[in-house]
């Protein structure tokens, strides 16, 4: 049950009746979404979930977005099989679940969907896009992996490590202003970092009157006061990989 006193601040939002256009598989020991364009490419995405899960299907429209962009798109389940959050779970033990889904702790899933795109959809130039968890993730992945070419992180900073500026590759970070879980102070403690250590482009966005998860779990049908947001939020996500996966 929620607790009313401390309720979760990171709600589910507007969740899509989308049922996606690609299809799930299996890659060694995780399942994977994976949408590929209509004409052949050595481009892919590896979209990663937010703390909802890799089924949720905001997650996935945004998979199949990016594939009619021209990417081979996949959406792992990077929590290998364990369940994902739930808004009406109890807050105060939402620490207790992270720490056994911690989002510097991939490795082994990253290696094996880096792998899965090379070998089998022969792509060369591989890029991630991550929404509240899975920016965590990107921010993570753009520090770690030589073989990348850039990120666009979704309202996520990793906090804990000291050497997280010095990125490998050019990096959108994309924030919202109105948001309870990463205040404004850590988003200009964030830039202002990196404009000190970080020897790669990068771009940090904040979109006003907007909450967390605005740009992937609203809908802007039923939003018309955040869609201006909502499609300029993804639209810099588009063209931030068309500048640097080409």
């Amino acid at each position: 049950m929620a607790n009313e006193s401390n309720p979760c601040p990171c709600e589910i939002g507007d969740k899509n009746q989308y049922e996606g256009k690609g299809s799930e598989i299996q890659i060694e020991h995780i399942k994977a979404y994976v949408c590929k364009p209509a004409r052949s490419t050595d481009k892919a995405v590896i979209v990663v979930q937010d703390i909802f899960g890799w089924q949720l299907p905001n997650t996935r429209f945004i998979a199949d977005l990016l594939a009619s962009h021209g990417y081979i798109t996949i959406c792992p389940d990077f929590y290998v099989g364990q369940e994902p959050w739930v808004p009406s779970n109890d807050w105060n033990t939402f620490n207790d679940w992270l720490q056994t889904r911690q989002a510097t702790k991939v490795d082994r899933e990253a290696d094996v969907v880096l792998n899965y795109l090379k070998t089998q959809c022969h792509a060369t130039k591989i890029g991630v896009v991550g929404f509240c968890w899975g920016g965590i993730v990107n921010h993570y992945l753009m520090l770690k992996y030589p073989e990348l070419k850039t990120g666009v992180s979704f309202y996520g900073i990793i906090r804990e490590a000291e050497d997280r500026y010095n990125l490998l590759h050019p990096t959108l970070f994309i924030f919202a202003e109105n948001d309870p879980i990463i205040p404004l102070e850590q988003v200009t403690s964030l830039e202002d970092k990196l404009k000190e250590y970080a020897k790669v482009e990068f771009k940090v966005k904040v979109f006003p009157k907007q909450t967390h998860g605005f740009a992937h779990r609203k809908n802007k049908d039923i939003n018309p006061e955040d869609k201006p947001y909502i499609e300029e939020a993804r639209k810099d996500m588009i063209n931030w990989l068309q500048k640097f996966i080409n």
